[in-house]
């Protein structure tokens, strides 16, 4: 078996505030998401969300169900959605194969027996994908950033100069409720999602990458009036619960890929929170 899924419990939000440093890191941080000729991932009670990175280096990999699910096969009961972090790479659905380059995304629904992922021959695959129970099939459908609703926020003299790739969102793709996509820090900026904001409708995932080895991103997240931090390098993921406020400054510019699950599929239902207003 290549696949290795852990799981997480839900976490109070008075809970958290008596975290420490590593104990906050356990419960929230995805370190190594990326292993060689693996699935690896985390399914967390927050909404049921599994998240994680497949890397195909010298065989292709088949999405196996995972004891967690007791189902048959992966998306008898769930819905997945792929974004490709690494080198262009064929993914098989069903035996339909769908080329990703780097930084496309695709959409496979509820029923789908057989996803398999191929090694690339152009480097090396690296896939993030989200995963989100779904009550109905929805066609497989890839999503080049051409196709993605894109929009600008920020500036540079706030240093959140941003572009917001939505790509697997309703008006894009048909979904149950899982959403997926990916924003691009300009030169310059670093601040991601400031204005922060919580949906208590709905909880989160971001991955973070286009980072030098070098180079991290500080993740805040917590209730607004009693936030906690953590210290992020490249191709590590982090969850975000519904309570909690989930933002980012980096030492660089770089990008993420957030993920969505939950009461609904409005892209625009938040709570935002001043920044004077945060503690």
């Amino acid at each position: 078996m290549h696949t290795n899924i852990v799981t997480r419990h839900a976490s109070h939000p008075d809970d958290v505030k008596g975290y420490d440093t590593q104990k906050l890191r356990d419960h929230f941080l995805l370190e190594n998401i990326f292993q060689d000729d693996q699935i690896t991932g985390v399914y967390t009670t927050f909404d049921r969300l599994i998240v994680g990175g497949i890397a195909p280096v010298s065989k292709a990999l088949e999405l196996e169900t995972v004891d967690q699910l007791k189902a048959e096969y992966f998306l008898e009961r769930r819905e997945l959605g792929i974004i490709n972090v690494g080198a262009p790479t064929l993914v098989t659905v069903d035996g339909t194969d769908h080329k990703l380059n780097t930084k496309e995304a695709l959409y496979v629904g509820k029923g789908v027996k057989e996803v398999i992922f191929n090694p690339s021959a152009e480097g090396k695959a690296l896939l993030y994908f989200n995963s989100a129970p779904a009550h109905k099939a929805y066609p497989t459908k890839k999503v080049g950033l051409e196709d993605a609703e894109k929009v600008e926020l920020g500036s540079l003299e706030n240093s959140n100069h941003r572009i917001i790739n939505k790509l697997i969102v309703n008006s894009v793709v048909e979904s149950c409720q899982l959403q997926m996509g990916m924003t691009e820090l300009k030169p310059g900026s670093v601040w991601n999602t400031m204005p922060a904001h919580t949906h208590d409708r709905r909880m989160e995932a971001y991955f973070y990458f286009d980072l030098a080895d070098d180079a991290t991103v500080c993740h805040y997240m917590g209730q607004p009036q009693e936030t906690r931090h953590i210290w992020m390098t490249n191709h590590q993921a982090v969850i975000s619960p519904a309570w909690s406020i989930h933002a980012g400054s980096g030492t660089s510019n770089y990008t993420f890929i957030w993920g969505m699950a939950g009461e609904n599929l409005d892209y625009g239902d938040m709570d935002k929170v001043a920044p004077v207003d945060m503690k």
